[in-house]
């Protein structure tokens, strides 16, 4: 059965490199965020690397964000998508977007990167929106806390259910793409998945489950 709903990653899939570190960078340069607010990141990459990543990381992390502005956060996006993302977007990515939603098919992002980093993207896409990390706000500060879940491994997938069981979705009518091994029990979960610049893991993965795999 043909998709009637398309689901995408967005790091290495969408666009070429990582979302976050493109807005942390950004927020870095204006001040936003100090270094000594995301030192465990470099380690929690390395992690990543050798497949043993902490899947609770996100949640661990932000507690040292606390106190930041929404409206700054917001302004940090919107120069980062302008300066940074937007000339990442993979044209493929872009084309397997439009057609979808020419033809009449939902189109949504599941990211564990932060929502209000990668609204920009979902507007300049046409994207219906994202299931992502959603900071917490409380008098328009960063809490220190998310909303909800991260969306890391098998959260991401479980996000992703409970959004398609609220909709009245049948998983076998969604086709997810991902580059990521972290993503495979959602790659498991959907009824067509495809492998979008695979990482080495994945890739056999594909080849051994006949999972679509291309490459921009």
């Amino acid at each position: 059965m043909k998709a009637k709903t398309h689901v995408f990653d967005v790091d290495h899939t969408v666009i070429k490199r990582s979302s976050m570190g493109h807005f942390l960078r950004e927020a870095l340069a204006e001040g936003i965020v100090r270094p000594w607010q995301i030192r465990r990141l470099p380690l929690e990459w390395a992690k990543y690397k050798l497949g043993r990543l902490d899947l609770d990381f996100i949640e661990k992390a932000v507690e040292f964000i606390a106190g930041i502005e929404k409206t700054d956060l917001e302004r940090v996006a919107e120069t980062c998508f302008e300066r940074r993302i937007r000339r990442d977007i993979y044209p493929g990515a872009a084309r397997l977007i439009g057609e979808a939603r020419e033809r009449g098919e939902r189109v949504v992002f599941a990211t564990s990167s932060f929502h209000v980093a990668i609204r920009p993207l979902e507007r300049f896409l046409g994207v219906e929106g994202s299931l992502a990390c959603e900071l917490e706000f409380l008098d328009g500060r960063t809490s220190g806390r998310l909303v909800g879940r991260s969306l890391l491994g098998p959260k991401k997938r479980d996000a992703v259910r409970d959004w398609l069981e609220r909709d009245g979705i049948s998983p076998g009518d969604v086709c997810f793409y991902s580059d990521s091994h972290i993503d495979i029990p959602l790659l498991e979960f959907c009824g067509t998945a495809v492998a979008v610049n695979p990482d080495r893991v994945l890739k056999e993965k594909a080849r051994k489950h006949g999972w679509k795999a291309i490459y921009f």
